[in-house]
This record gives C-alpha cells, structure tokens and sequence, in this order.
C-alpha cells in the first residue's frame, strides 16, 4: 500500500495538469482540500487513489514497485521544491 504522510503538497499543486482540470478551483488548489486533507477522502476521484489507479490503469504499464518509486519521487521533489521556497522566505 502507498503510504502517504497527507501533507497536502500534491493536492495544492494541481495546477497545469489536464488530468486534474475539473479539481482545480482556479488557482492549483484541489477544490476539495482543506487544510491538507481532502473533503472527499471516501468518494476521491480513482487519479486520487494511487493504489485503486495502479490496479485499475497503470498495472498492465509498469510494476506496483516502480510505479510506487515514480510516485514517492513526485512527492519527494514536491517537498524539496516547496520546502526550499519555504526556507528562503523564512530567511528573507
């Protein structure tokens, strides 16, 4: 299972991504996110749900292993990316 700390990064950077078009509310931000959860958590779109999504599209495409290593790394730029930016205002 993909285990995921909910720190909401993924969710607040939707942004510019066609698959996410109909969740954004306008400025990359999940319509559904509050704070860093998500409203729908029980009823998420399946591009949400990353193991529902590896099962259901990406199976027949790459191994649970590498898809959850393509995941973790998306999460993990996030966090540099996000973490980066928030050192350097704090420092400014």
């Amino acid at each position: 299972m993909f285990e995921c700390d909910k720190c909401g990064l993924c969710c607040s950077h939707i942004g510019g991504c066609e698959v996410y078009k109909e969740l954004d509310r306008g400025d990359g931000v999940c319509k559904f996110l509050n704070g860093n959860l998500c409203s729908i958590y029980n009823k998420r779109p399946l591009l949400c749900r990353v193991d529902e999504s590896y099962e259901q599209i990406f199976s027949s495409k790459m191994s649970r292993e590498d898809f959850y290593k393509l995941n973790y790394k998306a999460c993990k730029a996030l966090k540099n990316k996000y973490l980066q930016e928030a050192q350097q205002c704090h420092y400014h």
